[in-house]
Protein backbone atom coordinates (compact mmCIF):
# COMPACT_ATOMS: atom_id res chain seq x y z
CA UNK A 1 0.00 0.00 0.00
CA UNK A 2 1.73 3.14 -0.91
CA UNK A 3 1.63 6.20 2.09
CA UNK A 4 -0.31 9.42 0.85
CA UNK A 5 2.03 12.17 0.74
CA UNK A 6 1.63 15.17 2.88
CA UNK A 7 2.98 18.12 4.18
CA UNK A 8 5.58 18.09 6.98
CA UNK A 9 3.67 19.66 10.00
CA UNK A 10 5.72 22.69 11.67
CA UNK A 11 6.92 20.74 14.60
CA UNK A 12 8.35 18.54 12.11
CA UNK A 13 9.88 21.37 10.31
CA UNK A 14 11.22 22.90 13.21
CA UNK A 15 13.20 19.17 14.18
CA UNK A 16 14.81 19.70 10.97
CA UNK A 17 15.91 22.70 10.84
CA UNK A 18 17.35 22.58 14.73
CA UNK A 19 18.89 19.37 13.54
CA UNK A 20 20.41 21.06 10.84
CA UNK A 21 22.04 23.52 12.91
CA UNK A 22 23.00 21.44 15.60
CA UNK A 23 25.05 18.86 13.15
CA UNK A 24 26.80 21.73 11.51
CA UNK A 25 28.09 22.99 15.18
CA UNK A 26 28.81 19.58 16.48
CA UNK A 27 30.70 18.33 13.12
CA UNK A 28 32.54 21.21 12.77
CA UNK A 29 33.22 23.55 15.94
CA UNK A 30 32.93 20.49 18.28
CA UNK A 31 35.19 17.39 16.96
CA UNK A 32 36.31 19.03 13.56
CA UNK A 33 34.90 16.96 10.72
CA UNK A 34 34.74 18.02 7.40
CA UNK A 35 31.61 20.51 6.61
CA UNK A 36 30.96 18.39 3.77
CA UNK A 37 30.47 15.80 6.05
CA UNK A 38 28.11 17.48 8.27
CA UNK A 39 26.00 18.27 5.05
CA UNK A 40 26.27 14.81 3.69
CA UNK A 41 24.17 13.43 7.30
CA UNK A 42 22.03 16.57 7.08
CA UNK A 43 20.55 15.10 3.80
CA UNK A 44 19.74 11.92 6.04
CA UNK A 45 17.55 13.83 8.15
CA UNK A 46 15.51 15.20 5.84
CA UNK A 47 15.11 11.81 4.32
CA UNK A 48 13.84 10.16 7.08
CA UNK A 49 11.09 13.16 7.68
CA UNK A 50 10.27 12.63 3.75
CA UNK A 51 9.80 8.79 4.03
CA UNK A 52 7.49 9.71 7.59
CA UNK A 53 5.13 12.05 5.28
CA UNK A 54 4.80 9.63 2.89
CA UNK A 55 7.68 10.11 0.12
CA UNK A 56 9.33 7.38 -1.52
CA UNK A 57 13.53 7.01 -2.05
CA UNK A 58 12.72 7.74 -5.95
CA UNK A 59 11.12 11.24 -4.56
CA UNK A 60 13.48 11.89 -2.44
CA UNK A 61 16.68 11.38 -4.97
CA UNK A 62 14.59 13.53 -7.58
CA UNK A 63 14.95 16.12 -5.37
CA UNK A 64 18.38 15.69 -4.28
CA UNK A 65 19.15 16.18 -8.32
CA UNK A 66 17.25 18.46 -9.31
CA UNK A 67 18.63 20.90 -6.17
CA UNK A 68 22.17 20.17 -7.83
CA UNK A 69 20.68 20.52 -10.69
CA UNK A 70 19.86 24.35 -10.04
CA UNK A 71 23.30 25.28 -9.02
CA UNK A 72 25.12 23.11 -11.96
CA UNK A 73 26.47 25.96 -13.31
CA UNK A 74 27.98 27.65 -10.23
CA UNK A 75 29.82 24.27 -9.79
CA UNK A 76 31.62 24.38 -13.40
CA UNK A 77 32.17 28.10 -13.14
CA UNK A 78 34.68 27.33 -10.16
CA UNK A 79 36.34 24.60 -12.41
CA UNK A 80 37.05 27.20 -14.93
CA UNK A 81 37.85 30.03 -12.14
CA UNK A 82 40.28 27.58 -10.94
CA UNK A 83 41.84 26.79 -14.10
CA UNK A 84 42.06 30.17 -14.68
CA UNK A 85 43.51 31.71 -11.23
CA UNK A 86 46.06 28.77 -11.92
CA UNK A 87 47.40 30.02 -15.24
CA UNK A 88 46.85 33.92 -14.72
CA UNK A 89 49.46 33.59 -12.00
CA UNK A 90 51.84 31.60 -13.70
CA UNK A 91 51.63 33.64 -16.85
CA UNK A 92 52.40 36.79 -15.09
CA UNK A 93 49.12 38.13 -15.45
CA UNK A 94 48.25 38.37 -11.84
CA UNK A 95 51.49 39.33 -10.82
CA UNK A 96 52.10 42.13 -13.27
CA UNK A 97 48.46 43.48 -12.10
CA UNK A 98 49.77 43.25 -8.57
CA UNK A 99 53.26 45.10 -9.13
CA UNK A 100 51.34 47.99 -10.83
CA UNK A 101 48.91 48.28 -8.46
CA UNK A 102 51.64 48.60 -5.81
CA UNK A 103 53.39 51.79 -8.00
CA UNK A 104 50.14 53.75 -8.52
CA UNK A 105 48.17 52.91 -5.46
CA UNK A 106 48.90 54.76 -2.35
CA UNK A 107 48.06 52.09 0.80
CA UNK A 108 45.99 54.90 2.59
CA UNK A 109 43.33 55.21 -0.21
CA UNK A 110 44.02 50.89 -0.95
CA UNK A 111 40.67 50.14 0.65
CA UNK A 112 38.60 52.43 -0.83
CA UNK A 113 40.37 51.67 -4.73
CA UNK A 114 40.15 48.12 -4.15
CA UNK A 115 36.26 48.36 -3.60
CA UNK A 116 35.63 50.65 -6.20
CA UNK A 117 37.97 48.59 -8.59
CA UNK A 118 35.72 45.92 -7.85
CA UNK A 119 32.07 47.79 -8.15
CA UNK A 120 33.22 48.46 -11.63
CA UNK A 121 34.88 45.11 -13.01
CA UNK A 122 31.16 43.72 -11.47
CA UNK A 123 29.32 45.87 -12.59
CA UNK A 124 30.55 45.80 -16.11
CA UNK A 125 31.12 42.16 -16.16
CA UNK A 126 27.86 40.86 -14.04
CA UNK A 127 29.56 38.74 -12.21
CA UNK A 128 31.02 38.42 -8.17
CA UNK A 129 32.83 35.29 -9.01
CA UNK A 130 34.81 36.51 -12.10
CA UNK A 131 35.10 39.73 -10.48
CA UNK A 132 36.76 38.10 -7.33
CA UNK A 133 38.95 35.46 -9.72
CA UNK A 134 40.62 38.32 -11.24
CA UNK A 135 40.16 41.47 -9.93
CA UNK A 136 39.83 40.52 -6.40
CA UNK A 137 43.27 38.41 -6.33
CA UNK A 138 44.92 41.12 -7.46
CA UNK A 139 44.26 43.17 -4.59
CA UNK A 140 44.26 40.38 -2.05
CA UNK A 141 47.88 40.80 -3.07
CA UNK A 142 48.48 44.35 -2.86
CA UNK A 143 46.63 44.48 0.05
CA UNK A 144 48.86 42.07 1.80
CA UNK A 145 51.96 43.80 0.52
CA UNK A 146 51.04 47.14 2.17
CA UNK A 147 50.62 44.63 5.53
CA UNK A 148 46.45 45.35 5.65
CA UNK A 149 44.73 42.44 6.99
CA UNK A 150 43.95 40.35 4.25
CA UNK A 151 40.54 39.99 5.90
CA UNK A 152 39.66 43.32 5.56
CA UNK A 153 40.74 43.25 2.00
CA UNK A 154 38.67 40.65 1.31
CA UNK A 155 35.82 43.04 2.77
CA UNK A 156 36.47 45.35 0.35
CA UNK A 157 37.15 43.14 -2.55
CA UNK A 158 33.31 41.09 -1.82
CA UNK A 159 31.61 44.36 -1.06
CA UNK A 160 32.20 45.71 -4.52
CA UNK A 161 31.90 42.36 -6.31
CA UNK A 162 28.31 42.33 -4.76
CA UNK A 163 27.57 45.69 -6.35
CA UNK A 164 27.26 44.42 -9.73
CA UNK A 165 26.14 40.97 -8.48
CA UNK A 166 22.91 43.09 -7.55
CA UNK A 167 22.87 45.95 -9.42
CA UNK A 168 24.53 45.12 -13.12
CA UNK A 169 21.84 43.75 -15.89
CA UNK A 170 24.38 41.66 -16.76
CA UNK A 171 24.25 39.66 -13.82
CA UNK A 172 22.02 36.08 -13.31
CA UNK A 173 21.00 36.60 -10.27
CA UNK A 174 19.68 40.04 -11.14
CA UNK A 175 17.90 38.56 -14.27
CA UNK A 176 16.63 35.84 -12.04
CA UNK A 177 14.91 37.91 -9.73
CA UNK A 178 13.34 40.29 -12.31
CA UNK A 179 12.29 37.06 -14.08
CA UNK A 180 11.07 35.33 -11.03
CA UNK A 181 9.27 38.38 -9.33
CA UNK A 182 7.79 39.35 -12.93
CA UNK A 183 9.53 42.85 -12.49
CA UNK A 184 11.10 44.85 -16.17
CA UNK A 185 14.52 44.39 -15.15
CA UNK A 186 15.25 47.76 -16.00
CA UNK A 187 12.48 48.63 -13.60
CA UNK A 188 13.96 46.45 -10.67
CA UNK A 189 17.43 47.85 -11.44
CA UNK A 190 15.79 51.40 -10.89
CA UNK A 191 13.79 50.74 -7.47
CA UNK A 192 17.50 48.61 -6.42
CA UNK A 193 19.43 52.40 -6.94
CA UNK A 194 16.80 53.70 -3.55
CA UNK A 195 19.51 50.60 -1.20
CA UNK A 196 22.26 50.47 -3.46
CA UNK A 197 23.64 54.19 -3.74
CA UNK A 198 23.14 55.26 0.32
CA UNK A 199 24.75 51.81 0.66
CA UNK A 200 27.51 52.54 -1.75
CA UNK A 201 28.19 55.59 -0.49
CA UNK A 202 28.60 54.87 3.12
CA UNK A 203 30.50 51.77 1.99
CA UNK A 204 33.14 53.81 0.94
CA UNK A 205 33.43 56.29 3.26
CA UNK A 206 34.25 53.62 5.83
CA UNK A 207 36.78 52.63 3.45
CA UNK A 208 38.34 56.11 3.17
CA UNK A 209 38.17 56.49 6.74
CA UNK A 210 39.39 53.00 7.27
CA UNK A 211 42.78 54.01 5.60
CA UNK A 212 43.21 56.96 6.94
CA UNK A 213 42.82 56.00 10.23
CA UNK A 214 44.23 52.32 10.56
CA UNK A 215 46.60 52.07 7.92
CA UNK A 216 50.14 52.75 8.37
CA UNK A 217 51.77 54.59 5.03
CA UNK A 218 55.28 54.82 6.22
CA UNK A 219 55.77 51.13 7.79
CA UNK A 220 53.73 49.79 4.82
CA UNK A 221 55.90 50.33 2.19
CA UNK A 222 58.89 48.83 2.44
CA UNK A 223 56.58 45.21 2.58
CA UNK A 224 55.21 46.95 -0.82
CA UNK A 225 58.99 47.49 -2.25
CA UNK A 226 60.27 43.86 -1.21
CA UNK A 227 57.02 42.47 -3.26
CA UNK A 228 57.50 44.14 -6.09
CA UNK A 229 61.36 43.07 -6.06
CA UNK A 230 60.19 39.62 -5.74
CA UNK A 231 58.04 39.36 -8.68
CA UNK A 232 60.47 41.12 -10.81
CA UNK A 233 62.40 38.51 -9.62
CA UNK A 234 60.34 35.38 -10.75
CA UNK A 235 58.39 36.97 -13.43
CA UNK A 236 58.61 38.92 -16.39
CA UNK A 237 56.23 42.25 -15.96
CA UNK A 238 54.80 44.31 -18.78
CA UNK A 239 51.72 45.73 -19.86
CA UNK A 240 51.14 43.28 -22.22
CA UNK A 241 50.60 41.05 -19.46
CA UNK A 242 47.74 42.82 -18.97
CA UNK A 243 45.72 41.82 -22.09
CA UNK A 244 44.06 38.29 -21.08
CA UNK A 245 42.29 40.36 -18.20
CA UNK A 246 41.42 43.13 -20.55
CA UNK A 247 40.37 40.65 -22.96
CA UNK A 248 37.89 38.40 -20.70
CA UNK A 249 36.23 41.70 -18.98
CA UNK A 250 35.62 42.88 -22.20
CA UNK A 251 33.67 39.47 -23.12
CA UNK A 252 31.96 39.42 -20.04
CA UNK A 253 30.96 42.92 -20.80
CA UNK A 254 29.53 42.13 -24.26
CA UNK A 255 27.61 39.44 -22.27
CA UNK A 256 29.26 36.60 -23.26
CA UNK A 257 28.91 33.01 -21.19
CA UNK A 258 31.14 33.01 -18.44
CA UNK A 259 31.81 29.85 -18.59
CA UNK A 260 33.53 29.38 -22.25
CA UNK A 261 34.72 33.20 -21.45
CA UNK A 262 36.63 32.37 -18.16
CA UNK A 263 37.96 28.70 -19.53
CA UNK A 264 39.11 30.87 -22.95
CA UNK A 265 40.80 33.02 -20.07
CA UNK A 266 42.98 30.19 -18.79
CA UNK A 267 43.70 29.38 -22.08
CA UNK A 268 44.87 32.74 -22.64
CA UNK A 269 47.20 32.61 -19.38
CA UNK A 270 48.76 28.60 -20.54
CA UNK A 271 49.68 30.96 -24.08
CA UNK A 272 50.75 34.05 -21.80
CA UNK A 273 53.23 31.62 -19.61
CA UNK A 274 54.99 29.78 -22.68
CA UNK A 275 55.25 32.96 -24.80
CA UNK A 276 56.39 35.58 -21.78
CA UNK A 277 57.37 33.43 -18.75
CA UNK A 278 59.68 30.50 -19.81
CA UNK A 279 57.73 27.71 -19.14
CA UNK A 280 57.36 24.62 -21.64
CA UNK A 281 53.85 24.19 -23.39
CA UNK A 282 53.33 21.15 -20.94
CA UNK A 283 54.01 22.97 -17.75
CA UNK A 284 51.79 25.71 -18.69
CA UNK A 285 48.96 23.37 -19.14
CA UNK A 286 49.28 21.60 -16.36
CA UNK A 287 48.74 24.96 -14.37
CA UNK A 288 45.52 24.68 -14.87
CA UNK A 289 45.00 21.70 -13.49
CA UNK A 290 47.60 21.31 -10.23
CA UNK A 291 47.60 25.10 -10.18
CA UNK A 292 51.21 27.43 -9.67
CA UNK A 293 53.81 26.54 -7.71
CA UNK A 294 56.78 29.29 -6.62
CA UNK A 295 59.36 29.09 -3.86
CA UNK A 296 60.28 33.06 -3.56
CA UNK A 297 62.04 32.79 -0.12
CA UNK A 298 59.45 35.54 0.80
CA UNK A 299 56.50 33.85 2.58
CA UNK A 300 53.83 36.47 1.64
CA UNK A 301 54.51 36.14 -1.85
CA UNK A 302 54.44 32.30 -1.80
CA UNK A 303 51.44 32.56 0.34
CA UNK A 304 49.81 34.43 -2.06
CA UNK A 305 51.15 32.80 -5.93
CA UNK A 306 50.97 29.16 -4.83
CA UNK A 307 47.51 28.29 -5.81
CA UNK A 308 44.88 27.78 -8.09
CA UNK A 309 44.09 24.79 -10.42
CA UNK A 310 41.27 23.00 -10.91
CA UNK A 311 42.26 20.41 -8.11
CA UNK A 312 42.29 23.40 -5.75
CA UNK A 313 38.35 23.53 -6.06
CA UNK A 314 37.94 20.03 -5.62
CA UNK A 315 36.80 20.38 -2.11
CA UNK A 316 34.22 23.04 -2.68
CA UNK A 317 32.84 21.29 -5.38
CA UNK A 318 31.76 18.41 -2.89
CA UNK A 319 30.83 21.05 -0.46
CA UNK A 320 28.53 23.01 -2.95
CA UNK A 321 27.02 19.69 -4.06
CA UNK A 322 26.04 18.43 -1.02
CA UNK A 323 24.74 21.74 0.30
CA UNK A 324 22.36 22.02 -3.07
CA UNK A 325 21.25 18.43 -2.49
CA UNK A 326 20.10 19.91 1.20
CA UNK A 327 18.32 22.33 -0.56
CA UNK A 328 16.63 20.25 -3.12
CA UNK A 329 15.18 17.87 -0.16
CA UNK A 330 13.49 20.50 1.54
CA UNK A 331 11.95 21.77 -1.28
CA UNK A 332 10.80 18.54 -2.64
CA UNK A 333 9.27 17.64 0.74
CA UNK A 334 7.46 20.63 1.19
CA UNK A 335 9.47 22.34 3.82
CA UNK A 336 9.30 25.62 2.30
CA UNK A 337 5.77 25.77 1.43
CA UNK A 338 5.26 25.13 5.14
CA UNK A 339 7.10 28.15 5.96
CA UNK A 340 5.73 29.76 3.03
CA UNK A 341 2.20 29.41 4.39
CA UNK A 342 3.51 30.65 8.02
CA UNK A 343 4.72 33.92 6.76
CA UNK A 344 1.31 35.04 4.92
CA UNK A 345 -0.25 34.69 8.60
CA UNK A 346 2.40 36.73 9.82
CA UNK A 347 3.40 39.60 7.42
CA UNK A 348 0.50 41.94 7.44
CA UNK A 349 2.33 45.12 7.10
CA UNK A 350 5.04 46.81 4.40
CA UNK A 351 7.65 46.34 7.53
CA UNK A 352 7.07 42.73 8.36
CA UNK A 353 6.46 41.94 4.76
CA UNK A 354 10.34 42.95 3.97
CA UNK A 355 11.44 41.42 7.27
CA UNK A 356 9.97 38.02 5.86
CA UNK A 357 11.27 38.28 2.55
CA UNK A 358 15.23 38.74 4.09
CA UNK A 359 14.63 36.08 5.89
CA UNK A 360 13.41 33.68 3.39
CA UNK A 361 16.52 34.95 0.99
CA UNK A 362 18.84 34.30 4.28
CA UNK A 363 16.93 30.76 5.01
CA UNK A 364 18.22 29.71 0.65
CA UNK A 365 21.34 30.61 1.52
CA UNK A 366 21.45 28.96 4.80
CA UNK A 367 19.85 25.88 4.35
CA UNK A 368 19.88 25.26 0.03
CA UNK A 369 23.41 26.65 0.12
CA UNK A 370 23.04 28.31 -3.43
CA UNK A 371 22.15 32.01 -4.03
CA UNK A 372 19.62 30.80 -7.10
CA UNK A 373 17.54 28.97 -4.63
CA UNK A 374 17.75 32.13 -1.91
CA UNK A 375 16.38 34.27 -4.51
CA UNK A 376 13.74 31.49 -5.30
CA UNK A 377 12.90 30.95 -1.74
CA UNK A 378 12.89 34.99 -0.74
CA UNK A 379 10.30 35.48 -4.00
CA UNK A 380 8.04 32.61 -3.89
CA UNK A 381 7.75 32.14 -0.46
CA UNK A 382 6.64 35.89 0.13
CA UNK A 383 4.97 36.99 -2.82
CA UNK A 384 1.13 36.47 -2.21
CA UNK A 385 1.66 38.92 0.76
CA UNK A 386 3.14 41.87 -1.82
CA UNK A 387 -0.15 41.16 -3.96
CA UNK A 388 -2.67 40.92 -0.50
CA UNK A 389 -0.72 43.62 0.72
CA UNK A 390 -0.72 46.14 -2.28
CA UNK A 391 2.62 46.25 -2.68
CA UNK A 392 4.27 47.02 -5.95
CA UNK A 393 6.28 44.07 -7.31
CA UNK A 394 9.59 46.37 -7.75
CA UNK A 395 9.24 46.12 -3.95
CA UNK A 396 9.56 42.55 -3.84
CA UNK A 397 11.96 41.87 -6.31
CA UNK A 398 14.37 44.74 -4.87
CA UNK A 399 13.64 43.16 -1.36
CA UNK A 400 14.65 39.68 -2.62
CA UNK A 401 18.09 40.87 -3.98
CA UNK A 402 18.80 42.11 -0.62
CA UNK A 403 17.83 38.63 1.29
CA UNK A 404 18.88 36.75 -1.34
CA UNK A 405 21.62 38.25 -3.64
CA UNK A 406 23.99 40.36 -0.60
CA UNK A 407 23.63 37.54 2.15
CA UNK A 408 24.96 34.72 -0.41
CA UNK A 409 28.77 34.87 1.08
CA UNK A 410 28.21 35.66 4.70
CA UNK A 411 26.87 31.73 4.65
CA UNK A 412 30.21 29.46 5.12
CA UNK A 413 28.61 26.73 3.14
CA UNK A 414 26.99 28.56 0.23
CA UNK A 415 28.45 28.78 -3.26
CA UNK A 416 28.89 32.03 -2.46
CA UNK A 417 30.48 31.82 1.02
CA UNK A 418 32.83 28.99 -0.11
CA UNK A 419 33.98 30.21 -3.57
CA UNK A 420 35.06 33.40 -1.96
CA UNK A 421 36.93 31.86 0.64
CA UNK A 422 38.49 29.38 -1.36
CA UNK A 423 39.77 31.87 -3.88
CA UNK A 424 40.38 35.20 -1.61
CA UNK A 425 42.31 32.69 0.80
CA UNK A 426 40.12 33.94 3.76
CA UNK A 427 37.82 32.27 5.64
CA UNK A 428 34.40 33.49 5.95
CA UNK A 429 33.97 34.31 9.32
CA UNK A 430 36.94 35.96 8.88
CA UNK A 431 35.80 38.52 6.30
CA UNK A 432 32.61 38.72 7.56
CA UNK A 433 32.47 41.75 9.62
CA UNK A 434 33.48 43.84 7.08
CA UNK A 435 31.09 42.75 4.99
CA UNK A 436 29.73 46.43 4.99
CA UNK A 437 28.40 47.12 1.58
CA UNK A 438 25.88 43.86 1.94
CA UNK A 439 25.01 44.84 5.70
CA UNK A 440 24.21 48.59 4.99
CA UNK A 441 21.86 47.01 1.40
CA UNK A 442 20.05 44.34 4.34
CA UNK A 443 20.01 47.57 6.81
CA UNK A 444 18.82 50.05 5.11
CA UNK A 445 16.33 47.59 3.29
CA UNK A 446 14.25 47.40 6.36
CA UNK A 447 14.83 51.10 7.22
CA UNK A 448 12.73 51.59 3.88
CA UNK A 449 10.33 48.43 4.87
CA UNK A 450 9.24 49.44 8.59
CA UNK A 451 9.49 53.61 7.51
CA UNK A 452 7.19 52.94 4.66
CA UNK A 453 9.81 55.16 2.40
CA UNK A 454 10.01 53.97 -0.80
CA UNK A 455 7.08 51.43 -0.35
CA UNK A 456 5.06 51.74 -3.67
CA UNK A 457 1.76 50.49 -3.98
CA UNK A 458 -0.23 49.32 -6.71
CA UNK A 459 -3.22 51.75 -6.24
CA UNK A 460 -4.35 54.90 -7.54
CA UNK A 461 -3.29 57.30 -5.06
CA UNK A 462 0.16 56.00 -3.89
CA UNK A 463 1.30 54.87 -7.62
CA UNK A 464 1.55 58.91 -8.06
CA UNK A 465 3.62 59.40 -5.23
CA UNK A 466 5.42 56.31 -6.51
CA UNK A 467 5.77 58.17 -9.99
CA UNK A 468 6.94 61.38 -8.41
CA UNK A 469 9.78 59.47 -6.53
CA UNK A 470 11.26 57.93 -9.19
CA UNK A 471 11.03 60.96 -10.98
CA UNK A 472 13.42 62.58 -8.07
CA UNK A 473 15.66 59.92 -8.50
Amino acid sequence: MVKEKRLPNLPEVIFVLVSFIVIMYVFVAQIGLPIQLALFVSWFVIMLVGLKIGYTYSDLQDGILKGIHNGLEAVLVLITVGALIGTWIAGGIVPSIIYYGLTIINPTIFLFAAFVICTLTSLATGTSFGTAGTAGIAMMGIGHSFGIPIALVAGAVISGAYVGDKMSPLSDTTIMTASLTKVNLIEHIKSMLYVSVPAWVLTGLLFIFTGLFYVNKSGDLSRAEATMASLQEHFHIGWYMLIPAVIVIILLAMKKPSIPTIAFGALLGAIWSFLFQDMTILDAIKTSYSGFAIESGVDFIDNLLNRGGIVSMLDVIVLILFALGVGGLMEKIGILQVICNTMLAWADNAGKVTLSTIISGFFGNFFGGAAYVSIITASKITEKNYDRLGIDRRVLSRNTEAGGTVTTPMVPWSDGGVYMATVLGVSTLSYLPFLWFNFLAVFITLIYGFTNKFIWYTNDSDSEDTDQQIASL
